[in-house]
């Protein structure tokens, strides 16, 4: 094959991968844009494997070197169990836990790079090669390793956290930052010893950085709280998308290059307004450990008035909604572990065939991966239409008749806007508060996955409804059935 076809071809994969990213910014034309991706990376798929099989000349005259067919042995075996793992997986996992795939996948490529750098010194170290004298590679191989082990070990932790397995609370440990910086030093002094060794020995070296690097992610994402698990998992997609692109400088193969570098753009763009959302910055959520209470029962305030919710029944939630002119649904991640998504849609249907006018309110870090709750609703066969973005929904709730905030905690919080010592402070929330009636569907009264007590529970225009959201709303849909 030769390099032009080669070339021509992986300039259409990288178009469709460009066109790919600007069909997944919008929800109506996410499904083209996906598939453009999909085809962009068979077409890439199948140009390298024929480059493999049917290598060009050298140079004019040249003879033609045929892989050996070990490699080809391996590689279709690699190829056919990927793609089998891949098909399983798409086919049996839950859209509740694709932040936790989303993470694992995270890790193959850094794993991937990570192998690609420490092959690539291992040819680099052979003998007959000289030390020294190609620096441009050795930096790409150290910094490809070093990146990938981070994004290894790193996915690994996030996946963990947002299976459960680990829990959400951050592990920090004194003086983390100084030990941080440590493992860095120490990488970069274990590269630079190594590039002047040379041979062999190097190859030692490079897995000695290999070693900490993936020390020093695992230990950056177990001080991360569960609170910012949406912005973690964002920036293992844009460090993901940087250790591809080194494997594509050490790999010389331009398409890896290009999409490694469109993969962790985006994802550092979407990290940035994931922070922004939260009002906070991409290094205060790398090294602040917040969230350190995740997941824990609020303790009681003894220092004021002792605080009651209000309860509410499937029989009143029914009767508020055939009242109301209008609603809007919150959907949060106590949504999506009850599956409670498709009772939700049946839901808002009925309202609206009833003349009621309704809405969804997402917020951007609502779930555990950015545009989980989106993806939930389009599931479910939601309409685009009436699924609204924080700041153009939150000037509606004071105009809503009644707010259904189905197991989300903290992106409701009022104490987000008016208290200065609460740790989500400053943090931008859906302002379900403003409406007439709230009604919040939790299992009981635990604090959210920041570990954030929520005052919205305590006020007197919000009604709780305790259980399981699926058996609440599957319950509050046949009361509706039934008073048609």
């Amino acid at each position: 094959m030769t390099s032009s076809l080669a070339n021509v071809a992986y300039l259409v994969a990288s178009l469709l991968f460009v066109l790919s990213l600007r069909g997944l910014s919008t929800q109506e034309t996410a499904r083209g844009g996906n598939t453009m991706g999909v085809v962009g990376m068979l077409i890439a798929t199948a140009i390298t494997i024929g480059v493999l099989l049917f290598p060009a000349p050298a140079a004019v005259g040249a003879e033609v070197v045929a892989p050996a067919p070990l490699a080809l042995t391996i590689l279709a075996i690699a190829i056919a169990v990927g793609a089998a793992l891949g098909a399983v997986l798409a086919a049996r996992v839950a859209m509740t836990s694709m932040p936790e795939l989303v993470a694992m996948l995270h890790s193959f490529v850094g794993a991937a790079a990570a192998l690609v750098g420490i092959g690539s010194q291992i040819e680099a170290s052979a003998p007959g090669v000289i030390a020294g004298t190609d620096v441009a590679h050795q930096i790409e191989i150290y910094l490809g390793v070093w990146v990938g082990a981070i994004t290894f070990t790193g996915s690994i932790i996030a996946f963990l956290k947002l299976r459960g397995t680990i829990g959400s609370k951050p592990l920090v440990l004194p003086g983390r930052h100084v030990l941080n910086a440590l493992m860095v030093i120490t990488c970069v002094v274990l590269g630079v010893l190594g590039f002047q060794v040379g041979g062999e020995l190097s190859t030692y070296y490079l897995l000695g950085v290999t070693v900490i690097a993936c020390m020093l992610g695992a230990h950056l994402v177990l001080a991360i709280g569960g609170g910012d698990m949406p912005v973690v998992v964002s920036l293992l997609n844009s460090y993901s998308g940087w250790a591809a692109a080194a494997a594509g400088f050490m790999l010389e193969n331009d398409l890896l290059i290009v999409t490694g570098a469109l993969v962790g753009s985006s994802g550092a763009i979407l990290s940035y307004i994931m922070c922004k959302a939260m009002n906070r910055s991409i290094w205060n959520v790398v090294f602040a450990g917040f969230g350190e209470g995740a997941g824990i029962v609020p303790a009681a305030k003894t220092d004021g008035p002792v605080r009651t919710v209000q309860e509410a029944t499937i029989e009143s939630t029914r009767d508020l909604l055939l009242a109301a002119k209008s609603v809007i649904v919150v959907p949060g991640y106590g949504m999506a572990v009850a599956q409670a998504q498709h009772p939700v849609k049946e839901i808002t249907t009925l309202l609206a065939k009833r003349g009621v006018k309704v809405q969804y309110a997402i917020h951007p870090v609502a779930g555990r991966l950015p545009g989980h709750m989106n993806v939930l609703l389009a599931e479910a066969s939601v309409s685009y239409e009436i699924v609204k973005e924080m700041d153009e929904i939150n000037e509606e709730f004071p105009h809503t008749d009644v707010v259904i905030v189905i197991g989300a905690n903290d992106i409701v919080n009022p104490s987000a806007l008016d208290d200065p010592s609460s740790p989500i402070y400053g943090m931008p929330v859906l302002e379900a508060w403003g409406a007439k009636k709230v009604i919040m569907l939790k299992r009981g009264m635990a604090a959210g996955y920041a570990g954030v007590d929520n005052p919205l529970c305590y006020l007197d225009n919000t009604l709780m409804l305790f259980g399981d959201a699926k058996k609440s709303v599957s319950a509050l849909l046949t009361a509706l059935q039934t008073a048609e």
